[in-house]
């Protein structure tokens, strides 16, 4: 069943005069996987925070699940109604082992942190090993989280925001720092995300958003500017103007954008 898991239009938000997002819109499908790109300042992030609900608007209206207002719930209650972020810099805790970390994001079951992990179901612990698997971190579940490379961490970072089950995922610049072959892994496990949920991703690498994006939308001063595949956003001349820029010696195609 294919129907709108994030509608968002209108959206205007304004800090002590400054436009940071300006009558915005935005619809996102349910199993869709949406790249939001753009310039620093451009506004991406912001409307991250307007879906969380760590912002605001002054204007507009956000729904979700083609019924719940957003904009009536606070950060904690949007994540109960199904919403996950996972930031760019990992949050996991370095001292305990990648399961008693994925143990924690699930809430099974609350009480002293030993006892926690003693107590908690079958059910929870398979689920838990599924998405591992899926991450390719099945194999390390025992291993202290600390001792993950940058990109596993990345990768269980992600599997702490799946084993939630939201229905929308909101990931911020996934692959930064990353390895050629971790960004091939991560592009492939945003996929398989996509598969079960939605997913809107804010990145700045051009490679990885034309190798894994469906739709793009681009964003500049706080307006979307431009939205399709990557191949219709990266001749659209005022996205080269703005972001992508254009290669020496070519006046009509794009470079990859990392600069920007």
């Amino acid at each position: 069943m294919y129907y709108d898991i994030l509608y968002a239009e209108g959206v205007t938000v304004d800090f002590d005069g400054f436009r940071a997002l300006d009558q915005v819109n935005l619809i996102v499908r349910k199993g869709e996987l949406r790249f939001l790109i753009g310039p620093n300042g451009a506004g991406k992030t912001t409307l991250l925070d307007v879906i969380c609900g760590k912002v605001k608007p002054i204007e507009g209206r956000v729904q979700f699940a083609n019924e719940i207002d957003l904009l009536a719930h606070d950060q904690h209650a949007i994540a109960r109604l199904g919403i996950s972020r996972k930031f760019q810099a990992p949050s996991v805790f370095d001292s305990l082992t990648v399961h008693q970390n994925m143990a924690l994001a699930a809430e099974v079951p609350s009480g002293f942190l030993a006892a926690a992990f003693h107590r908690e179901g079958g059910a929870a612990r398979r689920r838990i090993d599924e998405v591992l698997d899926m991450v390719g971190l099945a194999g390390r579940r025992g291993e202290v989280a600390g001792a993950l490379a940058h990109g596993e961490k990345q990768w269980l970072e992600l599997s702490m925001a799946i084993v939630q089950d939201p229905e929308l995922l909101l990931v911020d610049e996934p692959v930064a720092g990353m390895t050629a072959g971790e960004r091939e892994r991560t592009g492939a496990i945003l996929e398989a995300i996509a598969r079960e949920r939605s997913v809107v991703v804010v990145e700045h690498d051009m490679q990885f958003v034309s190798r894994f994006s469906s739709t793009v939308t681009v964003l500049h001063a706080g307006r979307v500017i431009c939205e399709g595949d990557f191949a219709t956003i990266k001749q659209d001349p005022t996205v080269i103007d703005v972001y992508l820029g254009r290669e020496p010696g070519d006046g009509n195609e794009p470079g990859d954008g990392n600069a920007a």
